[in-house]
């Protein structure tokens, strides 16, 4: 029984090793065409963005942190490794950009920023793609009772020194106007206005932190007292005074802009038959040339990406209503990812797309 089991054990041993070498042999003839089939499958199963850390950025303002997340996000989708996003000025976010030290930025103004873009190397170190956000808004506004009352329709009406002296907060006979930031464009846009509207002897642009600035206007609106202040759309301020209800746009006698900004007539400062003033902008992706050349599954999720003026305003009135830590803002952006899911999705499926077309040509 022992050798008969021997002899067993030697022959399945002997007919195991002729199996396995028949194996490796019909192996190795089929490897060309098999491995070309397997390393299409494994393609077309990668993710675009794997292997690369990317960082985007914003400005210091917290309520662009929304949109940022929500393109971050999106670009985790396609496998790219997103590094939390910086808060810079704009003027130094965009030379980054162009340097390559930042891919993209989604709060790029096309109009407002344009003299930022064109600063840090234009077309050829940096692209416009998408539209994020159509028809943002920028202008004066002040209450509308003392509109009423004094039947105030136009920037101006404040030349006239006892107009302006309603809008006065500080008691030195200039009307205080809520103004923007230093480095954020606009403030070169107001201070252009008061210049060439001839305001500068009756208006006094107060500037520093817009967030605080803008606190105060509306505890002096709430006491009842004249307000005149600078915004924009999206933000939370217009979901707190309500334009028309509660405070008017004033119109400007002209459309008059820093020439930087290029030519522009009435027609691209008119929102609603009013003459705000300001471009009528829109926010796009600003991204460096040579990322977006080599990352047309990225360029296309910025072609995509799209994200409703009012969903923002909304979410930045959470933040001012205390959701304002970086863990809620980020609890925002799922809410709303899941909210438009479909869309999101679609966003993703059009980047692998481009991305594939792009492999195989």
């Amino acid at each position: 029984m022992i050798g008969f089991n021997t002899k067993t054990l030697t022959l399945t041993a002997l007919l195991a090793g002729t199996m396995l070498g028949l194996g490796a042999c019909q192996q190795q003839g089929t490897t060309p065409s098999d491995t070309a089939g397997g390393d299409d499958t494994e393609a077309s199963t990668e993710l675009p963005g794997e292997g690369q850390t990317v960082q985007s950025a914003h400005s210091t303002l917290l309520e662009e942190k929304f949109q940022t997340l929500i393109v971050d996000t999106a670009m985790e989708e396609l496998g790219y490794e997103v590094e939390d996003p910086q808060e810079i000025e704009y003027a130094t976010m965009h030379v980054a950009i162009a340097n390559n030290d930042i891919q993209y930025s989604p709060v790029h103004w096309e109009k407002l920023h344009s003299d930022f873009y064109e600063e840090s190397g234009g077309d050829e170190e940096l692209e416009r793609v998408g539209l994020v956000v159509p028809n943002l808004l920028q202008g004066y506004l002040i209450d509308k009772a003392t509109a009423d009352e004094y039947d105030i329709t136009t920037l101006d009406q404040l030349q006239d020194p006892e107009i302006a002296a309603l809008f006065d907060s500080d008691g030195n006979g200039q009307a205080n106007l809520t103004g923007c930031n230093p480095g954020w464009g606009c403030e070169l846009v107001i201070e252009h206005h008061l210049d060439v509207y001839d305001l500068s002897e009756t208006v006094e642009h107060d500037q520093g932190q817009y967030s605080a600035l803008v606190a105060d206007t509306i505890t002096r609106y709430e006491q009842g007292e004249p307000i005149l202040y600078y915004t924009w759309t999206p933000l939370w301020v217009s979901n707190v005074l309500k334009p028309g209800e509660d405070v008017v746009w004033l119109e400007v006698p002209e459309t008059n802009l820093p020439e930087e900004q290029g030519e522009m007539s009435a027609e691209d400062t008119t929102y609603e038959g009013k003459n705000l003033g300001f471009a009528v902008d829109q926010m796009r992706v600003v991204a460096n040339q040579e990322f977006i050349d080599e990352n047309p599954a990225a360029e296309r999720l910025f072609e995509e990406v799209q994200i409703p003026r009012e969903d923002i305003s909304a979410q930045n009135q959470l933040m001012q209503d205390g959701e304002d830590s970086v863990e809620d803002i980020e609890r925002h952006v799922e809410e709303w990812i899941s909210e438009n899911q479909e869309e999101f999705d679609s966003w993703i499926e059009a980047a692998k797309e481009a991305a594939a077309q792009a492999s195989a040509e």
